[in-house]
This record gives C-alpha cells, sequence and structure tokens, in this order.
C-alpha cells in the first residue's frame, strides 16, 4: 500500500450509496483524485448486515468492483487487540467494529477516510484523511 491509498470507512460508503448524485459524496472525490480506495471485510459485514437497504444492493455490487475489499487478518485482529487494550486502559472504548476497521488502516499503513472522526481519532496512530 502506499500514499495514493486509503481505507474507506462504512459511513463514507453508505453516504455515496445514499446520496442521489454520486458526484457529490466523499466517495467520488477520492476516485475523481485517482486515490485507490479499500475497504475491510467488516464494513462489508456492516453494509449487508443492515446499513443499506434492498434499493442499493444492485449499486453495492458496482461499488466493490472499483473498491477492494480487505480481509480481516491474524495481523489485523493482534492490531484490533492492541487497540482494544489500549482504549480499555484509558475508558475511551469504541464499537469493536470501529476497533477491526482502524486496526486494518494500521496494518495497511494507509490513512482511513471516515465521517466518524470522533470515535476513530481515539486509536492512537491512526491517521484520518
Amino acid at each position: 500500500m502506499g500514499n495514493r491509498e486509503v481505507l474507506v470507512d462504512t459511513t463514507v460508503m453508505i453516504e455515496f450509496l445514499r446520496k442521489r448524485k454520486k458526484e457529490r459524496s466523499n466517495l467520488w472525490k477520492l476516485k475523481e483524485q485517482e486515490i485507490n480506495c479499500f475497504a475491510s471485510t467488516i464494513t462489508v459485514f456492516e453494509l449487508y448486515a443492515g446499513a443499506i437497504t434492498k434499493r442499493h444492493l444492485e449499486d453495492l455490487k458496482r461499488l466493490f468492483k472499483w473498491v477492494e475489499i480487505v480481509s480481516f487478518s491474524g495481523e489485523i485482529a493482534q492490531r484490533a487487540a492492541q487497540i482494544y487494550r489500549d482504549l480499555k486502559s484509558k475508558n475511551q472504548m469504541i464499537e469493536f467494529r470501529d476497533i477491526f476497521i482502524g486496526a486494518t488502516a494500521l496494518e495497511l499503513k494507509v490513512p482511513l477516510v471516515t465521517l466518524n472522526k470522533q470515535h476513530f481519532k481515539r486509536i492512537k496512530g491512526l491517521e484520518l484523511f
């Protein structure tokens, strides 16, 4: 991974899916800048588990043709455990799925694009785009 690559959080994917004019979405703007976008399998889970409606399914399938999916690996799981322990020790816990997504960005060494900066800024070392 490199400097023209980002991991896209679920919030950014939902914004894209819900906008009538896709060119006004953050995800569209990233693609216009020729930034390679990745998404965690955790984001895929969140989207299919209920963050989208049936009318978004076809758009989502097309979207995953230009946003590469990154699998949740053992290394990412170890990084997530470190983040969990750190946040718990500071009494600053966030949703587990956000920990997993943040750990994915850290392991890939890419910035995270999110509309939920309040939670993700708690993760030490995580660069927000």
